[in-house]
């Protein structure tokens, strides 16, 4: 995989992409995924992992709900992971992801996820270097495996945005009433820790590659959603899936 270098990649669409016009054909992408997700269900023999990681305010709920979650929630699973129970630290750090994993004829979302591990233990110095280069060897051996040996599938998404746009969507979860439900105090304070995080991801995006990550621009949704609707339909779309036969 290339070098990604977050600070020379724009977070905002290109200047000739329309946006009413790629809201209608994220709409016709969303509506053919729904059909595509129900073949994935029914041929059961392929798994989807979709990893969506970003700071605070890159629209990971918004993804996950606008274009996602369009699908038939009977084959479509959402996690999020947050900081790990008493239970999970009893246990190795993948213990509590491997048990999310996608069964076959499934799509499993996790809404950040393993990569936590090695970003924002990193930022706060939980996590030493030296466990974290392990760390993420052992992120490599897990993708692999669950890739070779369940067939499945997985899309790496990083929801690129600017500090000035984080800066104005946690503002507006102070001023709108319908977003003040999100608001967390301490997002405040971790996007001080902006050039520690991109940082670790840069050295995420670095040593956790085996798997390409997609840098997604997403200072804009319309485009952010276009771009992970398009990727997924072509993931899905390369399967050359079938409808199995009536059993005999």
């Amino acid at each position: 995989m290339p070098a990604i270098h977050l600070n020379k990649i724009s977070t905002r669409a290109p200047k000739a992409f329309d946006k009413e016009e790629t809201k209608e054909k994220t709409a016709k992408l969303v509506e053919e995924l729904d059909n595509l997700q129900n073949l994935l269900y029914a041929e059961s023999k392929h798994s989807v992992l979709i990893v969506i990681q970003g700071m605070d305010a890159s629209g990971k709920d918004g993804l996950t709900r606008d274009v996602l979650s369009r699908l038939n929630p009977q084959g479509v699973n959402v996690q999020s992971f947050k900081e790990p129970t008493a239970e999970e630290l009893k246990h190795d750090f993948l213990w509590r992801i491997h048990q999310h994993c996608p069964a076959k004829g499934m799509i499993e979302v996790f809404n950040r996820s393993h990569y936590e591990d090695i970003l924002i233990t990193r930022v706060h110095k939980w996590c030493p270097d030296k466990l974290a280069k392990q760390r993420m060897k052992a992120i490599n051996d897990f993708e692999e495996m669950i890739t070779i040996h369940n067939n499945t599938h997985i899309l790496k998404f990083y929801l690129h945005i600017s500090p000035k746009e984080q800066q104005l969507r946690l503002d507006e979860r102070i001023r709108d009433p319908k977003k003040q439900w999100k608001y967390n105090e301490n997002d405040f304070k971790e996007a001080k820790l902006w050039k520690e995080y991109m940082k670790m991801y840069q050295d995420c995006f670095t040593h956790c590659n085996k798997i390409p990550w997609h840098i997604i621009p997403s200072d804009q949704n319309w485009y952010k959603d276009h771009l992970v609707a398009l990727t997924l339909h072509k993931l899905l779309s390369s399967l050359k899936m079938q409808y199995p036969g009536l059993k005999k």
